[in-house]
């Protein structure tokens, strides 16, 4: 039997309300759009595997709540996360000048975590380059474009970051399942 490794990462997306952090999620799990907004309440998470190299990966998405009344809920939700994905809507430059502020709270609670960027903007380039070269991706839920690319870059700079905490588990059987995505990204 061969062992292979299966790796846990915890993703969580933050942005203002609005900004369609739960479409993008929607999308590169479910594959799906909806054009009606709900709000989402405190914060919900789906998971997702695929294959990087020879390692399983779950990621565990965490969508949260933009509204500031929820934003003391973000403690609970930061702990264990591996990687945090900043949206914010091009049509609104508030939800662009807010990401200092959930870039620092992410910090503030993470401080051994890496940050991926998902803008579609020069200005969100140049922010993404002050920062540290943030990996930037211009998506888009409702088109399905460069969102799986993107989560997949994510998945590989967390597990860059995460070669300590593998869990090993014995005959996983060796296909991969339709859901599972590959590719590559300029990480």
């Amino acid at each position: 039997m061969s062992m292979r490794r299966r790796t846990l990462l915890k993703v969580i997306v933050l942005g203002d309300s609005g900004v369609g952090k739960t479409s993008l999620m929607n999308q590169y799990v479910h594959k799906k759009f909806s054009q009606q907004y709900k709000a989402t309440i405190g914060a919900d998470f789906v998971t997702k595997e695929l294959q990087i190299d020879d390692r399983l990966v779950t990621l565990q998405i965490w969508d949260t709540a933009g509204q500031e009344r929820f934003q003391s809920l973000g403690v609970a939700f930061y702990r264990g996360a591996d990687c945090c994905v900043l949206v914010y809507d091009v049509n609104v430059m508030k939800s662009f000048d807010s990401l200092e502020n959930w870039h620092e709270e992410f910090l503030k609670q993470c401080l051994e975590t890496r940050l991926i960027l998902m803008v579609s903007e020069k200005k969100a380039k140049d922010w993404c380059t002050s920062k540290g070269n943030i990996p930037y991706f211009e998506t888009s839920a409702k088109e399905d474009y460069n969102v799986d690319a993107a989560f997949l870059c994510i998945a590989k700079t967390a597990l860059s970051n995460e070669y300590d905490q593998d869990i090993y588990f014995q005959a996983m059987p060796e296909t991969v399942p339709d859901n599972e995505q590959s590719g590559g990204c300029a990480c």
